[in-house]
């Protein structure tokens, strides 16, 4: 599983968005009873563990995240769920471009939060700035190297060092994360992986129409070794990450 990290922002509630977080609660929900707040859950610039998502399973995401629910420090338990996504879009920035010459482009997702005693000091923490830091857990079929092309891994070129390219000036090599299988959730952390991780005040409001749910795909069975072998070493960076943090 690869996580990732993501942005958040506060923001008012709207007819729009309650039509589309009543489409997933049991009975109806008014502007008074939820707490709304929207993520850039990832983008497809260069992060701190020199990966990036391809623009393609940018788009790929936003059909699996939503729905996906909210959580605290990647711990999965019912408990420790405290949000949940209700529309997602992907955003472009024409002007701006990434390290790889591709046009900028987040994953925004809204989420919702049923207003209760036991999550008040949460929502209180995310207005105030405290809670800013998420994170997202996401599987990804392939890793692909910037500088030859091949899975991550097969190869010997290694991420963040500089290598020759089709003649050119040296290129810094990077991990090219595409064509998502599963979307899991995000959760509030300390340590986010991707530069622009984090919390900040914004009134905008969810799209008028929120997308439909996606059809599920049949379950993947056969999982090949560069799959393997991207998982694993995704597993292995974040018991190093994890490990980092907590000393």
């Amino acid at each position: 599983m690869t996580k990732k990290a993501a942005r958040l922002y506060a923001q008012e509630v709207t007819e729009a968005d309650l039509r589309a977080i009543n489409k997933y609660a049991l009975v109806p929900l008014k502007a008074e009873d939820v707490f709304t707040f929207k993520l850039v859950l990832c983008d497809n610039e260069v992060d701190r563990d020199y990966e990036r998502f391809s623009e393609k399973a940018l788009d790929g995401l936003r059909k699996l995240f939503l729905g996906k629910t909210g959580i605290k420090d990647h711990r999965w338990s019912a408990d420790n769920q405290v949000a949940r996504i209700y529309a997602t879009e992907v955003v472009k920035d024409e002007k701006t471009a990434t390290k790889a010459g591709e046009t900028y482009a987040q994953l925004v997702a809204y989420c919702y939060m049923v207003k209760t005693a036991g999550n008040a000091d949460l929502i209180a923490e995310i207005k105030g700035g405290i809670k800013k830091e998420v994170s997202v857990g996401c599987s990804m079929r392939r890793c692909t190297c910037s500088i030859c092309g091949k899975g991550y891994g097969m190869c010997g070129h290694q991420k963040g060092q500089n290598y020759p390219k089709d003649g050119a000036d040296k290129k810094t090599c990077t991990a090219i994360l595409d064509d998502p299988v599963d979307a899991y959730e995000f959760s509030f952390v300390a340590v986010p992986a991707q530069r622009k991780a984090g919390a900040s005040k914004n009134s905008a409001g969810a799209p008028q129409d929120a997308p439909e749910t996606p059809a599920s795909d049949e379950a993947t069975t056969n999982t090949t070794d560069a799959e393997k072998t991207a998982e694993l070493a995704a597993r292995a960076r974040l018991a190093v990450i994890f490990a980092k943090t907590n000393n």
